[in-house]
């Protein structure tokens, strides 16, 4: 008789195609709730041997504290900003995200994304689907070559983005609590980084010490030729600040995937003609979210047979 599977809770959802849901049943028995209800995680808590977080849903100290038999908290991605650190280690549960296989699919999103800004192309395909084509040329856009280019977060995606990026013919220079061994120019300060570049990627991780780190007077350093691309979290721009530049033509465009109030961003941002704007689906192609699932099972089966974390998170 086969063993009873571990039982594992995703209190969000899975993607619209579950390619996620074959790999996860391969180790234990998958519960998804699509709830924080407690009275309905109630149902489940005192048998769940995991709890499984797929998005940046918070999960709160309430629902870790119905999970009494919960072995370890698995992220399915690299942020963890939406976990109770203090919480989990206060009682001693460990957890982990999953870094590295989701670098290929970002960094290709991030960069579609400074060039469809500049070279506007999403506005050039709708001038050939409206027709207005046959009635004038399109507006001349902005090249990349020959531009200086920040990152602010040199970490695993900083470092692969400022890889994908030397064939562009650009100046890499980054910002960051410390300088790295990378062939890159280091600004201790975003802002003289803003200052010197004329495209700026943000690809740190949200922390209190990145909270608000875009702030008007890093956009105005940025200025009125300057692009900025956000592929970290939300809270690492003050909205309101960027909001005004881009409304008063302080900077030349933002590229957003994520926001401040996901899945319902602030609605002044689909007003505006100087954005792009994405579903936060910087790691959203079937074989990233596959190569993510895989990771977060191994880490699952190493909760369950007590062996070592392939990507503890350390807090």
């Amino acid at each position: 008789m086969a063993a009873e599977k571990p039982l594992v809770l995703i209190t969000d959802y899975l993607s619209e195609s579950g390619v996620e849901a074959p790999v996860l049943e391969s180790c234990a028995e998958i519960k998804l709730l699509q709830t924080h209800d407690e009275s309905v995680i109630d149902q489940y808590a005192s048998r769940a041997a995991g709890l499984l977080v797929f998005h940046d849903i918070k999960i709160s100290e309430k629902i870790i504290a119905k999970l009494d038999r919960c072995l370890g908290i698995v992220r399915c991605g690299v942020g963890y900003d939406n976990l109770p650190l203090e919480y989990l280690k206060s009682k001693g549960i460990k957890a982990t995200n999953t870094p590295g296989v989701l670098n290929d699919a970002v960094c290709e999103l991030a960069i579609g994304m400074m060039l469809s800004l500049m070279r506007r192309i999403p506005e050039s395909q709708e001038h050939v689907k409206s027709g207005a084509w046959s009635k004038g040329l399109f507006q001349l856009t902005t090249t990349l070559a020959g531009k200086k280019v920040g990152i602010v977060g040199m970490g695993r995606i900083g470092q692969d983005l400022a890889k994908r990026l030397e064939p562009f013919k650009v100046n890499i220079a980054y910002s960051g609590p410390n300088s790295k061994p990378v062939p890159y120019t280091y600004y201790p300060s975003i802002k003289d980084l803003a200052s010197a570049c004329d495209v700026v990627f943000l690809a740190c991780p949200a922390t209190p010490d990145t909270d608000n780190l875009v702030n008007a007077a890093v956009l105005e350093a940025l200025g009125p030729s300057g692009f900025l691309i956000n592929i970290a979290r939300g809270s690492v721009v003050n909205e309101s600040d960027l909001l005004y530049a881009l409304q008063h033509k302080k900077i030349a465009g933002a590229a957003l995937d994520v926001f401040n109030n996901e899945p319902n961003p602030n609605p002044e941002f689909l007003k505006l003609d100087n954005v792009l704007l994405t579903p936060h689906i910087g790691s959203a192609t079937s074989e990233t979210r596959v190569a993510m699932t895989k990771l977060a099972v191994d880490n699952l089966e190493a909760f369950f047979t007590q062996q070592p974390l392939l990507s503890e998170v350390h807090y």
